[in-house]
């Protein structure tokens, strides 16, 4: 076998491959040997077919399966013997492939389009210095952390009768039209509240439907319909009051201190405020980092320069997408497929220099992880048998065959993090304390 790159230019070349008989012959006649002991062909005994016939019935087949082989290895072999700097895929060039006579020819050459990044280097200490900000909260901000907290963790209570902020349960009447529903006080406009408040279970309230609800949405949800099919409700509708329902925050308890923090974890309002600011103060660190994780991508993303073969990638992301996109729908995003292409070059780069691994066991935790933020607040470390519960969650999903990209999407989050770990502490920042309205700032200008 014969194979030889021609550089077109610096980004774009051919790879060709010569595949002569002695590199398949033997293969394929064992295989044909192989299919003749397994055919099974009418006025022949099993394994008695004449030769000149496989070949006539199996003979192309097998020499084209067994010449695929051999040129993804050859090809793929060349790629890593040579370090070739690729970008995408090789591409076969189809016009040529097509013209081979399987027939007549003995020899057969395949050409193979490949397209190149350009050298670069990634020197994090060299970066020009990005922006890192220390968040403090302000006593504002956690007294609204414990407002947000006492609602989040306070009393449902059913009242006698309706007040703002309530939610309605009930029924809806009109005509042939019955609905069950649950109507929030909020959801209704200012100018209709007053039909709602202070009604009490049993009372039949009638308003024009079309004219309560704050906008379509809010209507949608009262009625179970669809955004697009509340237009068609209209005119007066009977709603009998069947529950009212009120959250009372919670108070500053004991029983408060150990929903939010755990059992025992803060035995007064003082203990409790204090590790309350920790958890806020937290959070915003983890914030903060995330803003940096963005700013220092972007510095990388500014300041390396990598050439790509722009001709070379839209021909293939054509190719790849297999007519889902015509080449002016791939031009308008284009942008964003160059930036993603060289920040995996960037990444991977850094991956290298710095010997950045993913073992197994980090992949399990990153989905115990996941199975934690998905029940929320509704696991608690210190129930019983819950870190064994998690853990089955976890490796159910990793080894769920009906997805087999679970485990490969959760070692590239685990890998990205742990290449943006290096990037935060290797590249060079500059730290401001700003408050809590400013970082919302300048996170929302993102």
């Amino acid at each position: 076998m014969n194979i030889s790159l021609n550089h077109s230019n610096d980004l774009e070349g051919r790879l060709s491959v010569v595949v002569s008989a002695a590199d398949y012959q033997e293969k394929v006649e064992t295989k044909l040997k192989d299919y003749r002991k397994k055919a099974s062909i009418k006025g022949f005994r099993p394994g008695m077919v004449p030769m000149p016939l496989i070949k006539k019935l199996a003979g192309q087949s097998i020499l084209v399966e067994e010449i695929n082989h051999l040129l993804g290895h050859a090809v793929s072999d060349y790629i890593k013997e040579n370090k070739l700097n690729l970008v995408g895929e090789p591409m076969p060039a189809v016009e040529e492939a097509d013209a081979i006579d399987w027939e007549k020819d003995t020899e057969f050459t395949f050409h193979y389009d490949l397209g190149f990044h350009g050298e670069f280097s990634v020197d994090l200490d060299k970066i020009k210095s990005v922006n890192s900000y220390e968040i403090k909260a302000d006593k504002k901000e956690i007294e609204e952390t414990i407002e947000n907290l006492k609602k989040q963790f306070g009393e449902q209570t059913h009242p006698e009768s309706v007040e703002d902020r309530d939610l309605v349960f009930g029924t809806f009447t009109q005509g042939d039209w019955v609905e069950k529903s649950a109507i929030p006080l909020h959801s209704i406009n200012d100018k209709s509240k007053k039909i709602f408040i202070g009604a009490k279970v049993g009372d039949t309230l009638k308003f024009a439907i079309d004219k309560v609800f704050n906008d379509a949405k809010s209507l949608a949800l009262a009625t179970g319909k669809k955004e697009e099919e509340v237009a068609d409700l209209t005119g007066e509708v009977s709603y009998v009051v069947e529950d009212i329902t009120r959250s009372v925050p919670a108070s500053l308890d004991q029983a408060f201190f150990d929903k939010v923090l755990g059992a025992g974890k803060a035995s007064d309002e003082a203990s409790f405020r204090e590790q309350l600011i920790e958890i806020v103060q937290d959070n915003y660190k983890r914030e903060a980092n995330y803003l940096l994780r963005i700013d220092a991508e972007k510095a990388l993303l500014d300041q390396v320069k990598i050439d790509l073969p722009e001709a070379f990638l839209r021909n293939w992301l054509v190719r790849i997408n297999e007519g889902k996109f015509t080449p002016e729908q791939i031009d308008q995003d284009f942008d964003n497929v160059k930036k993603d292409i060289r920040w995996n070059l960037i990444k991977n780069e850094i991956a290298e220099k710095f010997e950045v691994k993913v073992e197994y066991a980090e992949v399990v935790e990153k989905a115990k992880d996941m199975v934690r933020q998905q029940f929320g607040g509704y696991l608690s470390a210190d129930q019983p048998g819950i870190e064994e519960m998690i853990e089955k969650i976890a490796m159910g999903y990793l080894s769920d065959k009906s997805k087999s990209d679970n485990f490969m999407n959760l070692y590239n989050q685990a890998f990205a993090d742990k290449v943006s770990s290096v990037i935060v502490e290797k590249i060079p920042h500059k730290v401001s304390k700003i408050d809590v309205d400013k970082f919302k700032e300048i996170a929302a200008a993102l």
